[in-house]
């Protein structure tokens, strides 16, 4: 038999060729414009499921609700009456969860989001004046509480967000002083739900496909009918039903 010998020079030479082949592979996976954005977009993906996850602790409150506004606790003095929808929103694939009034005296619109870098939720609110106000927070308990910074007026504003069940939820306003620890009542809202009934609730309702919530309206894709809790789902749902769909039963296959 023959032996073939392979000097050193052919082994250094045959690993620095490995080595600028792996180079020139990195360099193209850096800056191919598709690999790079196929790369993105799994990431934004997975950015995106957890911010929708975060938010779905909020799903109790997706609907339209009839509210009873109170400067005073117990008292009618000054109190009003309120309309609002709460839905989901899924533009430039950022979740969030938009809130509007009519009729309202503290606030016009609202929107929630999750932000992943600072690990707590945002709600920038427009005010009746139509100027802004942003408020950040976390649960506490049973309650998503969050509060503002320090505004022009000398004021620290702090807003409460309590879902008491699928028919009851209340917001409550409050304020202090730049200077003071302890907050003040401003007004709540005690909201219910529009079209409740007295029927128990909770046991073998229809599920949203998107977000988890509550599902009160249908779509059909491919003659097979699927429900939705808020018109921000519906767009979400045509614009992918096969990714809607693909991202709900990998959810029921985890959950077994």
């Amino acid at each position: 038999m023959r032996r073939f010998l392979i000097s050193k020079s052919d082994c250094y030479r045959n690993v620095s060729l490995l080595v600028l082949l792996f180079l020139l592979l990195f360099c193209l996976q850096q800056t191919n414009p598709v690999l790079h954005a196929e790369g993105k977009e799994k990431s934004l993906s997975r950015q995106t499921r957890f911010e929708q996850e975060k938010l779905s602790t909020l799903n109790g409150v997706v609907g339209e609700w009839r509210g009873v506004g109170m400067l005073r606790r117990g008292s009618s003095k000054g109190a009003w009456r309120e309309k609002a929808v709460w839905v989901w929103n899924f533009e430039k694939k950022k979740p969030r969860l938009v809130y509007n009034v009519s009729q309202g005296k503290q606030i016009k619109s609202a929107s929630i989001q999750y932000d992943s870098n600072k690990k707590n939720y945002l709600m920038i609110v427009k005010l009746p004046d139509e100027s802004t106000r942003k408020y950040r927070g976390n649960w506490n308990k049973k309650e998503l509480v969050l509060t503002s910074k320090p505004q022009k007026d000398g004021y620290v504003y702090r807003l409460s967000i309590r879902p008491l069940n699928e028919k009851r939820t209340i917001l409550l306003q409050e304020r202090r002083k730049n200077t003071q620890t302890f907050f003040s009542r401003i007004a709540s809202v005690g909201y219910t739900r529009k079209g409740t009934s007295l029927a128990v609730e909770g046991v073998g309702e229809p599920v949203c496909i998107v977000t988890g919530g509550k599902g009160t309206m249908q779509v059909t894709h491919e003659g097979k009918e699927y429900y939705i809790c808020c018109s921000g789902c519906k767009d979400a749902f045509e614009n992918d039903p096969e990714g809607i769909i693909a991202e709900y039963k990998k959810k029921i296959k985890v959950s077994k």
